[in-house]
């Protein structure tokens, strides 16, 4: 994995994903934080944007995902759908974490909020598309 780094940092989004009705009902906040690990030095060199990922399009990609696909249940599948959908729509690059937090979950207590973080690279991409395809 490359030590350069895109951040996209508290992304907020409104949906209705969660495991219980009421969350996929009423809809919550969610947040997203994306780390996108790839080389950022031919586009250091070049100050062409075909040497790097357009922040602006990874937004878009994890705003359509959160807020118009299908709601999901688990916090973990939101994760693993966005890293997915990230490394195969971006060539360049290598790895990808995720966070996908929820502010107000419906649990009793004081606490900031929950959260999954998850990190994927370009050989699981790899595996996952193997095993799609084994299954069809």
């Amino acid at each position: 994995m490359g030590q350069d780094k895109i951040y996209l940092n508290n992304l907020q989004f409104y949906a209705n994903h969660g495991l219980l009705a009421e969350e996929t009902v009423l809809g919550q906040r969610f947040n997203i934080d994306a780390i996108l690990y790839l080389d950022l030095a031919p586009a250091g060199k070049s100050d062409n944007m075909h040497d790097s990922v357009s922040y602006a399009d990874v937004y878009t990609v994890i705003q359509q995902i959160v807020e118009h696909e299908a709601p999901v249940k688990l916090l973990e599948r939101l994760a693993h759908k966005l890293a997915a959908t990230i490394l195969d729509d971006f060539p360049l690059v290598e790895a990808v974490l995720i966070r996908v937090t929820k502010p107000d979950p419906p649990i009793r207590g004081i606490y900031d909020n929950v959260a999954v973080e998850i990190t994927r690279d370009r050989n699981w991409l790899a595996e996952l598309k193997s095993a799609e395809e084994e299954g069809k």
